[in-house]
């Protein structure tokens, strides 16, 4: 329905005033700007960068550089990520043809084992790109090799959200082997045909009736998937959900009194979306879909989403000053209750199930670092807890890889 003027003007007066009323730990100053709608999904460049998933090969000198003089943040990081079983000089992987994944990974045939062998692929390829030492090279060809021989499906209620993760990680090693080492890769077509074949298929057309943290997972996945392949119609349409499913994810006052419908799903009715934010029927800047379901899930989805627009941005699509404000209020409005602000009685009824996890260093980097946005919080957060290791998922070793870096 198309509302006048004179009501869209009302409704947005009366949104922000209740946003400020009912947010003790508002920002002061002047409300931000409405973000403006997301446009239609650009096209992807005419040519992809690479590496170019999640840290570009400027973005890797920069690390390299830093923990080859021994600065910290970035020597502590390397080396508590070498100290870490992912950068295993014997760890043996283990594939499977199908690996069945319930809902929260139970059964566990072959998730767990999936997702580490990925992180640690790309754990020995970071370590290859730092130290040019052609074992962990090796290494990470062994690991994306065994799979890809051998892995042909996903299946059971988690197996989109499986090949998320998963999906999210191998595309980050396989980018800094195959266009950093010279040493050779027989198999890489094999492997790119895996993700083309196993993993694209279950995550490019997202889950709109889900959490949105699947959806955001899925679009990362299927965002490296395709810079890998240089496949710019799985990439556009990955965009595409990824800009409807944001402005969805995370609430800004300025969207009206209410968070933007799930773009996509059945969700149409202000009874279902509260019910669909579990619960949370004040909205607020910084809210996320599932701060009132726990930190854990909205970590991953704040993770993921730094993780694509980070990926976009090295492709050409420069999207944080766009969603500058709703970036900023997510990463402080969680942070702040992290770190132990009390929590109001209007908010999850009182009571927070915390546990952020290693999930801001990436939107912390991109806003505070490179467009000199002030985040407090997020910065007492972010620093209080470098090194930042690995949820043993898809976030990895990011004060490493994201601390500090201008590029």
């Amino acid at each position: 329905m198309r509302h006048g003027v004179p009501a869209a003007l009302a409704a947005l007066a009366l949104a922000v005033t209740a946003a400020l009323t009912l947010n003790p730990t508002a920002q002061a100053g002047p409300r931000p700007a409405p973000a403006p709608a997301p446009a239609a999904a650009a096209a992807a460049p005419a040519q992809f960068a690479h590496p170019g998933v999640l840290s570009s090969r400027a973005q890797l000198d920069f690390v390299r550089t830093k923990v080859l003089a021994g600065e910290e943040p970035w020597k502590s990081a390397f080396g508590a990520m070498l100290a870490s079983p992912y950068a295993s000089r014997s760890r043996a992987p283990k594939p499977r043809a199908v690996v069945e994944c319930g809902s929260y990974s139970n059964p566990d045939n072959g998730c767990s084992d999936e997702r580490e062998d990925a992180i640690a692929a790309y754990t020995d390829a970071l370590a290859w790109y730092v130290t040019r030492d052609a074992a962990y090279a090796k290494k990470s060809i062994e690991l994306m090799d065994a799979w890809s021989a051998k892995v042909k499906d996903h299946t059971n209620s988690n197996a989109p959200l499986q090949s998320g993760w998963a999906g999210s990680t191998w595309p980050r090693a396989a980018e800094i082997i195959k266009h950093t080492y010279t040493g050779g890769w027989p198999n890489q077509g094999r492997f790119a045909a895996m993700l083309r074949d196993v993993y694209l298929p279950e995550v490019v057309n997202g889950k709109p009736n889900s959490n949105g943290n699947w959806e955001l997972i899925m679009m990362d996945a299927a965002i490296g998937i395709s810079v890998h392949l240089d496949d710019r119609a799985s990439y556009d349409k990955a965009m595409a959900i990824y800009l409807g499913r944001v402005p969805a994810y995370f609430y800004l006052a300025s969207d009206g009194a209410q968070p933007a419908y799930p773009p996509r799903s059945t969700i149409d009715t202000r009874s279902e979306l509260v019910e669909y934010w579990h619960g949370q029927s004040t909205f607020v800047d910084g809210l996320a879909q599932e701060t009132c379901r726990d930190f854990g899930h909205t970590g991953m989805a704040i993770a993921a989403t730094m993780h694509v627009a980070e990926t976009l941005r090295i492709q050409g699509r420069d999207l944080y000053p766009q969603f500058k404000d709703r970036f900023r209020y997510a990463l402080g409005f969680h942070a702040q209750y992290e770190l132990g602000a009390k929590v109001p009685s209007w908010l999850c009824g009182g009571n927070l199930a915390k546990g952020i996890g290693p999930s801001t260093e990436v939107g912390y980097n991109a806003l505070h670092t490179r467009l000199g946005v002030s985040m407090e919080n997020t910065r007492k957060l972010t620093e209080g807890r470098r090194p930042a290791g690995t949820e043993n998922h898809f976030e990895a070793w990011e004060t490493l890889t994201h601390a500090e870096n201008p590029n």
